[in-house]
């Protein structure tokens, strides 16, 4: 074989992987496993350990925290066990610094070469696409695999943008923007949302030692059931006992044949908005104001005045320090900065979702997208972890076939 059918081959079998959460990490695993030459960038679990409070339990138990690997042996039980520990089971709460480890353990037992470099630009070339970092290289690669997770994502209420400070420091800030929030002990916070994270994130303020309330538009808190004895007469899924779930788990692939509108009202409604059981017990004495909705907001001085508004049409103002929105993610394509907008402008979308193959392809050849990104086409089962187990085998499989 001559030395440019060599590099031909080479740049073709290459897989860029942007990003090292649970779903670039098992996708990159599985392609290497079908003998790809992956070349993955970004820190491995840095948004679960930068972007999540310590001491945060994942609302996911146990099952539906595992990353998928190519062969056993690498579960979150297998990793607590190897170090001596009882692993959680059951509906056990799982601390956030447990599944961070377990991340970087995978990482460094399957995919140690993964490059803790910023992506700065992807490019369509002849060839494939040419990825630009932040060393400086440049590559270019035959697919490009987009597992950013949530970065880019956070969704803030609009009255509200005009005041938001990434550093936490200022009068608002999404809950992504803090990894330790006993920086507000003293201080009064408002925090505002209704599902996992705003209440765990009320919780923990509160324990450590903030005046905290919350703000929700819904009638009141909700709250999942707590495990119940057998015998159980729905089907258990790693994400709940229903059939509704069962069939989200693991008939994902025929997600595709439903209505788009039906599809984007699941990936809203499934498993949200609402708090853990185990939480409930934690938010005793936190003021709750229920049914308000959020019009404005002003300055005050150092304190910002917020507008809310009942369902009868009645007005209220509050008076607070600072404000936490805790109020998720809305995946918008145009936050993906590295893509180039000619790429960008090319890609087929439901609503602001990508449109994807069977295989997680996107409109544009080459290009690939997981994850939270991929829930408009297969479900609200990407947004959890264990959505790696049906994502990162079928997505490696469909870039192998295309190699």
């Amino acid at each position: 074989m001559s030395t440019s059918a060599t590099s031909a081959t080479t740049v073709t079998r290459t897989v860029a992987v942007i990003g090292a959460g649970p779903y670039g990490l098992s996708t990159a695993a599985h392609l290497k496993a079908r003998g790809l030459h992956v070349r993955i960038f970004g820190s491995p679990m840095a948004s679960w350990a930068e972007h999540m409070p310590a001491g945060m339990l994942l609302k996911s138990p146990p099952d539906a925290s595992v990353l998928c690997a190519p062969r056993p042996g690498f579960t979150l039980a297998d990793h607590v066990r190897g170090l001596g520990e009882t692993p959680p089971r059951g509906h056990d709460p799982v601390p956030v610094e447990m599944f961070v480890r377990y991340g970087r353990w995978f990482a460094e037992q399957l995919v140690p070469e993964v490059e803790n470099v910023r992506v700065l630009g992807v490019v369509r070339e002849a060839e494939g696409f040419r990825v630009k970092l932040a060393s400086g290289e440049e590559l270019t690669a035959g697919s490009v695999v987009v597992a950013s997770g949530m970065d880019g994502f956070a969704h803030v209420p609009r009255p509200l943008v005009p005041f938001v400070d990434e550093g936490g420091e200022g009068l608002v800030s999404h809950s992504s923007h803090h990894a330790d929030l006993s920086r507000f002990a003293g201080r009064d916070v408002t925090v505002i949302g209704a599902g996992q994270s705003a209440q765990e994130s009320a919780a923990l303020l509160a324990e450590a030692g903030a005046r905290v309330q919350l703000l929700v538009r819904a009638k009141g808190l909700v709250f999942g059931a707590a495990p119940g004895r057998p015998p159980h007469w729905r089907p258990d899924t790693p994400l709940g006992r229903s059939w509704g779930l069962y069939a989200v788990v693991h008939h994902a692939a025929a997600f595709p044949r439903l209505p788009e509108r039906a599809r984007l009202r699941l990936v809203k409604r499934v498993l949200g908005p609402f708090g853990s059981w185990w939480l409930a017990p934690r938010l005793e004495g936190v003021p709750v104001r229920a049914g308000q909705h959020l019009t404005d907001a002003r300055r005050a001085g150092d304190r910002l005045l917020l507008t809310t508004r009942d369902a009868a049409g009645r007005t209220a103002t509050l008076d607070t320090g600072h404000v936490l929105a805790a109020t998720g993610y809305r995946v918008r394509l145009d936050a993906l900065d590295f893509l180039a907008p000619e790429l960008i402008a090319a890609l087929g979308r439901t609503a602001g979702y990508p449109a994807l193959d069977a295989g997680f392809r996107s409109s544009v050849p080459g290009l690939y997208f997981t994850g939270i990104q991929a829930a408009a086409t297969f479900g609200p089962l990407m947004r959890f972890t264990c959505g790696t187990r049906f994502a990162a085998p079928r997505l490696a499989a469909a870039v192998a076939a295309r190699t």
